[in-house]
């Protein structure tokens, strides 16, 4: 069983070669092709593959992921584990569909950021730019560390997709300048994501959230949001509930992220807080009551 080293995307011969996926873990983003797999071998007829790629994303899955690669080697063909959860460095360009459903696209690997909680930095090393492929989701680490060109061109393929855009890979409200505000708003798109993850997130977001108002956004319509990381060590409700009201006092829509260990531990009390924090009803009322006094 050998191991993964692109777990994300790669390039070279393997573009040409069929390669039966495997993954320990369901998300929105996995591709569903004919040649993806979530458990043992099936006991049918398996199509035609040249290779098995078990592919792991989370550090908690990885006794699982290697318990399916194991079963796997029964095919009779090279198995190779890796990912996210390796600490996969991901060195070759993004292929479309391959780890992630059609429609999701990285075209940027790394950030230049050294984030204590974020592992991206760490694995992936400083900010590259990739070749840019067709995708309406972009999942870049930081897209707004990349050169004006390439955000540029980034923005001339999403003009071209069928689906609005969503900036899931979360943007940088640090980095944000009136140029990219202009590209959002001509982007039109569905969902954008910022973070207020530490105190020192919290001013450039709200000077974010009156670059994008002055661009034409408004709060109300939702497309404005934020990752806002809780129930890390010293983190405490009412200092969590703070940075969730500042940031619908800034024009975000909140989306309260659960901090997790190596093992994925997550303490029960605060998953409670965060299932809170993700009821739809509560936070658009709470949004509302906010800007409702706001513009008393």
């Amino acid at each position: 069983m050998d191991e993964l080293r692109a777990a994300g995307g790669a390039d070279g011969d393997e573009n040409h070669m069929k390669i039966a996926r495997v993954f320990p873990r369901i998300t929105k983003a996995t591709p569903d092709d004919e040649l993806c797999f979530f458990g043992p071998p099936p006991m049918l007829t398996l199509p035609e593959i040249d290779e098995i790629h078990v592919s792991c994303v989370f550090t908690y899955d990885r006794e699982k992921a290697e318990e399916m690669a194991y079963q796997w080697e029964v095919v009779g063909v090279p198995v190779k584990i890796g990912g996210p959860a390796y600490d996969d460095p991901a060195e070759g360009d993004f292929v479309p569909g391959r780890y992630l459903k059609k429609g999701y696209v990285i075209t940027s690997r790394g950030c230049n950021n050294h984030c204590w909680f974020c592992s991206a930095w760490r694995r992936e090393g400083k900010l590259r730019e990739l070749p840019i492929t067709p995708g309406w989701n972009v999942l870049d680490n930081n897209l707004l560390q990349c050169s004006e060109q390439h955000i540029r061109d980034v923005f001339h393929m999403l003009s071209r997709q069928k689906e609005r855009p969503v900036f899931t890979g979360g943007l940088e409200a640090k980095q944000l300048k009136p140029w990219h505000c202009e590209l959002l708003r001509e982007a039109k798109p569905r969902r954008m994501y910022f973070a207020y993850d530490t105190p020192d997130d919290y001013e450039p977001l709200v000077e974010a959230g009156k670059m994008l108002q002055a661009a034409g956004f408004n709060p109300r319509g939702h497309v404005m949001s934020c990752y806002c990381l809780v129930g890390y060590k010293g983190d405490t409700f009412d200092a969590a509930t703070e940075r969730m009201e500042q940031t619908i006092r800034a024009g975000f829509m909140p989306y309260a992220m659960l901090y997790r260990d190596q093992d994925g531990h997550v303490d029960s009390d605060w998953r409670r807080f965060q299932r809170e924090w993700l009821r739809p009803a509560l936070v658009s009322h709470m949004f509302g009551e906010a800007w409702k006094n706001a513009d008393q």
